[in-house]
């Protein structure tokens, strides 16, 4: 009886231990596939979020052929000039308001936005010295061609051109520098505005900062001004035209001989000049020499004896 509980003891405990180790395999195995499971997630979230290796390291390890790594162009701007044009031609004296009126007719024609008369002058009579101006105000594109138009318009009436010159002026600096004062005095008025919105303060601030707030706005208008006036001279330039008189290209035989007769003139008028000078110096220097002569005579001439009575006898 003893042995048999003994051996139905053992059976069971066999039992139990043979149960238990399959429960303990798969707690194990359950355990290793979360581990990897984990393992396997951490790595993928690992490389989503690594940046992209940049292209200089790439290029490297990929061997690139460049040494050094390709550079984007730096950013620049046009500079902006402002031209002026001016020409200067020599003609007769009866042709000059006529070419002056074909000028200013070939700038009408070329619309207002093209060319606009800013003024025109004329002095002297025909016979004599003349002498014109036109000024006018060219779209900058333009006015190269406009040029040309003009130099045509000349030569027709057989003008002879004296000089023609190109210059120009930087303006960049000081429109950069403007704009920059616009934006800076933009923002102080900002912070002026809302100091007087949200009326935070003393009296005596608020008024100081509406009085700020007035200077302010003044130079901001007074450089938009200038922005503006800077803005006209580099879209417009200045086309001046001189016209003086002279005698035309062709007429070469004649022209020392027209500069000979204007020449008299006023050889002629330096002599009279110089016996108005001469006289206004004689007369007075003549009249006291006969003054005083005539004195000397009186006071040196003796006085005349007195007749003598006649003899009664």
């Amino acid at each position: 009886m003893r042995k048999t509980l003994i051996c139905a003891v053992s059976i069971i405990a066999l039992t139990v231990t043979a149960c238990s180790k399959p429960a303990d395999d798969a707690d194990h195995s359950m355990a290793t596939e979360e581990t990897s499971a984990s393992q396997t997630a951490v790595a993928a979230e690992a490389a989503s979020t690594s940046e992209p290796a940049p292209p200089a390291a790439a290029e490297r390890a990929d061997g690139g052929s460049k040494a050094l790594p390709a550079l984007g162009k730096i950013p620049t701007s046009l500079p902006q000039l402002a031209y002026e044009y001016d020409y200067r031609w020599k003609l007769e004296a009866g042709e000059i308001g006529s070419l002056q009126r074909r000028h200013a007719s070939l700038c009408e024609q070329q619309g207002p936005a093209t060319c606009q008369i800013i003024g025109m002058t004329k002095t002297g009579a025909e016979e004599g010295e003349v002498e014109g101006v036109l000024e006018m105000a060219v779209a900058t594109r333009q006015a190269r061609a406009f040029g040309a138009l003009i130099e045509d318009e000349a030569l027709d009436v057989g003008a002879e051109q004296v000089s023609a010159e190109i210059a120009s002026e930087e303006l960049s600096k000081q429109i950069v520098d403007t704009e920059a004062r616009v934006r800076a005095r933009s923002e102080l008025r900002d912070r002026l505005t809302d100091v007087l919105r949200t009326r935070k303060g003393k009296v005596e601030e608020l008024v100081a900062a509406e009085r700020s707030l007035a200077e302010v706005n003044e130079e901001i208008d007074q450089a938009k001004s200038w922005l503006k006036e800077m803005g006209g001279r580099v879209a417009y330039s200045r086309v001046t035209v001189h016209y003086e008189t002279g005698s035309a290209a062709g007429s070469n035989f004649l022209r020392p001989v027209q500069g000979a007769l204007g020449s008299l003139g006023a050889i002629f008028g330096w002599i009279v000049a110089l016996l108005i000078l001469a006289g206004a110096v004689a007369v007075p220097v003549c009249g006291a020499w006969w003054v005083q002569s005539a004195l000397r005579r009186r006071l040196t001439t003796p006085p005349a004896p007195a007749p003598h009575a006649p003899d009664p006898s």
